[in-house]
């Protein structure tokens, strides 16, 4: 009996010093892994960003090719002699030839292939943009659920700890005659189901821990130490102004919209292709047998006659290159803006449950349970109802920093849409 009392007065004070502390995150003197840190490891580098950067470059490689100027020809010939290079005695038309000729674009020309090549570089440079919000994002989620994982870990174990003691209890209860051999073996159905639950919570710590590893290019089943506390970021914005941002600074929006003006500028020169272009060349002659050298100047240009099967085909399929690039944007607009207010909606609904959480739910659910602790101890309370008032405050206390992970990941996924920093 003296032991029995012993257990509950435990119980009693383990739970009231819970009921004040519960949310507070442990500390240590261990080092922390920070957020930050790992975002900007990742930053540097994941191979999704510098494969981007590197896309990007080649993409800029390209302008200066697409305003070069043709390469000039040269030519070299002879006519006469069977013999190579070598003239006809006393033969006036057999020759020796040597020729040069460049090729002249229509004035404009050039300076529109260079603009276009520009705009591949400027749409190429969001995917970067867009690469290096991904894995910022992917590493947030990642970290905040395995800190959400972390702190149920906490929360079972310690509570964990709590149950054994009242299967102890309910032992002790029925050895004296006081109790129910049902309530004994319910106590340890309810240990069981615990390390049940730590059994999937390690596993999933193991594959976040994993994923985060993976994502830092580290060996996988490298350990990572205990993460920085996480608390709920303010999230001031309105609907509306997130909408705005998204639509302003959305990488991939943002990319049609070069693509839309790389387009416009292919019309404009397949317009200018209807023009002609022109080559000049100059031309030499050594006739021999004492004959007098000879220059030639020739000016060529092209006939575009075939404009109906070319040109005019070309200015049609820039022109239907644009219609599909801003149909392309507006599809990427309206994926957005749902994206946006489902994640806005989220976390609406996340801050809402965090409150009910802290102040409603959890610290009701353990003041219940300190009534059926000190109910079961005068025996006025059946051990049944007890375990489920044990339970119930372990479901809670667990929904709350699964809720407070779900809450900072929304904002993650706002900020890989809108470029706003959100989620610390």
């Amino acid at each position: 009996m003296k032991t029995q009392k012993v257990l509950i007065w435990t119980l009693v004070v383990l739970t009231c010093t819970g009921r004040a502390a519960w949310a507070q995150q442990p500390t240590t003197t261990a080092d922390v892994v920070k957020l930050a840190d790992l975002v900007a490891e990742a930053e540097r580098k994941h191979p999704a960003i510098q494969a981007a950067a590197r896309l990007v470059e080649a993409k800029r490689a390209r302008v200066p090719q697409a305003r070069a100027w043709p390469d000039p020809q040269l030519s070299i010939g002879y006519m006469g002699d069977p013999a190579p290079f070598k003239t006809q005695a006393n033969d006036p038309s057999s020759y020796r030839q040597f020729g040069v000729m460049q090729e002249i674009p229509y004035p404009g020309k050039r300076e529109l292939r260079g603009k276009i090549a520009e705009k591949e570089v400027d749409a190429e440079g969001w995917n970067v943009e867009a690469a290096r919000r991904r894995v910022r994002a992917e590493v947030k989620l990642a970290y905040f659920e395995l800190w959400g994982v972390d702190r149920a870990l906490d929360t079972t174990q310690k509570n964990k700890d709590l149950l054994e003691k009242l299967a102890r209890i309910a032992e002790e209860r029925y050895k004296v005659g006081k109790g129910l051999q049902q309530d004994v073996l319910r106590a340890q159905v309810e240990v069981t189901r615990v390390l049940q639950r730590l059994t999937i919570l390690r596993q999933r710590r193991r594959t976040l821990e994993a994923r985060l590893n993976s994502l830092l290019l580290r060996p996988l089943d490298s350990p990572l130490g205990p993460l920085e506390a996480v608390e709920k970021s303010s999230f001031a914005y309105t609907l509306d102004e997130l909408l705005e941002k998204g639509v302003a600074n959305a990488p991939e929006i943002r990319r049609q919209e070069q693509l839309i003006e790389q387009s416009q500028v292919a019309i404009n020169l397949a317009k200018r292709d209807y023009y002609p272009d022109f080559s000049v060349g100059w031309d030499y002659q050594n006739r021999g047998s004492g004959q007098p050298e000879m220059y030639g100047l020739r000016f060529t240009v092209n006939l575009p006659v075939f404009y109906k099967s070319k040109q005019r085909q070309a200015l049609s399929e820039a022109s239907f290159t644009l219609a599909a690039t801003r149909e392309m944007r507006e599809a990427a607009k309206t994926t957005l803006l749902f994206r946006v207010k489902e994640q806005y909606l989220t976390a609406r609904a996340s801050e809402e449950l965090l409150t009910l959480y802290a102040k409603g739910i959890v610290p009701q659910s353990m003041l219940a349970l300190e009534s059926a602790l000190a109910a079961y101890q005068v025996g006025s309370l059946d051990f049944l109802s007890l375990i489920t008032n044990f339970i119930t405050v372990l479901d809670y206390e667990i929904s709350y920093y699964e809720e407070l992970a779900n809450h900072q990941k929304a904002l993650a996924r706002i900020e890989e849409i809108t470029g706003l920093e959100l989620a610390k």
